[in-house]
Order: structure tokens, then C-alpha cells, then sequence
């Protein structure tokens, strides 16, 4: 099974898809990397050698901002308009939509389970 940037790649998948289970690889860089690379897209993750790994690994460290060092950075740039007292931080302080959708029918994935107001029980 190979490993790169500390995820387990799915053995049967092709390598282009594979490398898309890497936060920040989507379908466009994982093209770029094995181009760069010189790795066919139709090839399965269980085919890869040690050093067509190791290339891909080095290839992603050096150009590319992945998994631990993403979710850091994007948690960063949250907190970072949360301190400013932007809209969009305001927003996600209240834990609300903050990319203008409308949020008086939907939104329930942000705003959690619906609290009834005004449902006065005897």
C-alpha cells in the first residue's frame, strides 16, 4: 500500500484518483504531480514501485501545501478575519453561512438542528 503525506492511497485505484484522497490534491494538481513526475494516470496505486512513490512524495513536498500544513493554514486565515471583525468572520463566529446564501429556509448544516421558537405548550 503506499503511503504519501501520511495517507494510505487505496490499492486499486488509479493514480490520478488515488492521489485525490490527499486533502488539498484535487483531480487538477494530482494531474500535474504525475505529469511532473512522468507517471502514467491509468496506473493502480498497488503497481507503483518504492522509488515512483518516493518521487511522487518529493515532488508534493517541495510545490505543494498539503493535509496538516493546510488545515492549519485555512484554520489561520478563519481565525485571522474572526480577529479583524470582517463580515465573513463575523459570520463564521456565529457559526452561519458566510458565502451569502440565503439562511431563512435553509442553512441547517451550519446553523444545527432547528430550535422552535414561539411553540407555546400548554
Amino acid at each position: 500500500m503506499a503511503r504519501i503525506a501520511g495517507v494510505d492511497l487505496p490499492n486499486k485505484k488509479r493514480m490520478e484518483y488515488a492521489l485525490t484522497y490527499i486533502y488539498g490534491i484535487g483531480l487538477h494538481n494530482s494531474r500535474l504531480i504525475l505529469d511532473a513526475v512522468g507517471i502514467d494516470y491509468n496506473k493502480r496505486a498497488f503497481e507503483l514501485s518504492e522509488d515512483e512513490a518516493a518521487t511522487i512524495r518529493k515532488e508534493i513536498q517541495e510545490n505543494y501545501l498539503v493535509e496538516g500544513d493546510l488545515r492549519k493554514k485555512v484554520a489561520m486565515d478563519i481565525k485571522a478575519l474572526m480577529d479583524l471583525g470582517s463580515y465573513r468572520g463575523l459570520r463564521h463566529r456565529k457559526g452561519l453561512p458566510c458565502r451569502g446564501q440565503k439562511t431563512k429556509t435553509n442553512a441547517r448544516t451550519r446553523k444545527g438542528k432547528k430550535k422552535t421558537v414561539g411553540a407555546a405548550t400548554k
